[in-house]
């Protein structure tokens, strides 16, 4: 694998992060604790896994400018600059989810995954689509 492939395997990241959140969210509401634990631990490693390649293909390449100069610049910005900074700003929110469900400290989890997860859905599908408007459009 080398560095140009790496935008290639954060948008599958992305993509395999965002279909967890959501049969993790299907597991519980099933009420099937066992199910929703692995499948949001799995979403967490696969978003862990992204950070990691997204780190090491920018340590390599840098920053990468959008390429064109038409109408759909201002949808690329309008959708990069909340997935940025929500994608910053989540961190610390998702690691305290998850040491609150597994210090089995359940109502304090829900409290904060009512927003926590919708977030984390949307930066792992702004990201597909920032990966989609930069590398393929």
């Amino acid at each position: 694998m080398s560095t140009a492939d790496l935008p290639a395997l954060n948008a599958a990241l992305n993509l395999l992060s965002a279909v967890l959140l959501v049969l993790g969210r299907r597991w519980i509401k099933r009420s099937n604790p066992s199910a929703h634990k692995k499948t949001m631990l799995a979403a967490l490693v696969s978003s862990a896994l992204f950070l990691i390649s997204y780190l090491v293909y920018h340590y390599r390449v840098g920053s990468v400018p959008y390429p064109h100069y038409d109408w759909t610049r201002l949808v690329y910005f309008v959708v990069l600059i909340p997935h940025v900074i929500l994608a910053a700003v989540m961190v610390p929110f998702i690691l305290a989810a998850v040491w609150f469900a597994l210090h089995a400290e359940f109502d304090t989890h829900k409290r904060l995954v009512r927003f926590v997860w919708p977030v984390w859905v949307y930066v792992s599908v702004s990201g597909l689509v920032v990966y989609l408007m930069l590398y393929r459009l």
